[in-house]
């Protein structure tokens, strides 16, 4: 596939109405916690939990796929990144994670995937490190995708997105 775009906003990864999933940063369970499963949970309602108690648990790098509920998109995608310092080889680890979500999108017919920057929160995963991880995974797997054509980073704050689009300027 040629017609492959990633881009980097600043915003917030549980009102991404114009893209057809979004990637949660999930946690073993798949349950509420803070963060980025905590605002997708709150988004999509109680009901994703319910659905998530089947899926779980996963482990580092897998990814499992949901109906996004109350959320204005189609699917929730959810990855378990690996704690930094911890799960290992963490770098092999968190390319699963975006190569499995995107997998999972292309393969339920999705033309869009927001993604935050997975393990670069609460499981310290420096945010430079996982962005060129994450995008040149993004960029490897592409070709295999027959309907992904948008893969969306929203990162929460000014600073990050400005390390995303350096990231994507120069990887």
């Amino acid at each position: 596939m040629t017609d492959f775009t990633i881009e980097c906003i600043q915003g917030n990864i549980a009102h991404q109405p114009d893209m057809d999933a979004v990637v949660n940063a999930a946690n073993a369970q798949l349950m509420p916690g803070g963060g980025v499963a905590g605002a997708i949970h709150a988004a999509a309602g109680p009901g994703l939990a319910d659905e998530c108690r089947a899926k779980a648990p996963i482990k580092p790098g897998e990814a499992v796929i949901t109906t996004a509920h109350d959320m204005p998109n189609a699917h929730i995608i959810h990855c378990l990144g690996p704690v930094y310092g911890v799960d290992e080889p963490s770098d092999r680890l968190l390319a699963d994670c975006y190569r499995n979500a995107l997998k999972l999108a292309d393969q339920a017919g999705l033309e869009s995937v927001a993604f935050p920057a997975i393990s670069a929160g609460a499981f310290g995963y420096p945010l430079e490190d996982g962005l060129v991880i994450a995008v040149r995974t993004l960029r490897d797997a592409a070709p295999e995708c027959r309907r992904v054509r948008k893969a969306r980073f929203v990162l929460f704050g000014e600073d990050d997105l400005r390390v995303c689009q350096a990231v994507l300027g120069r990887t």
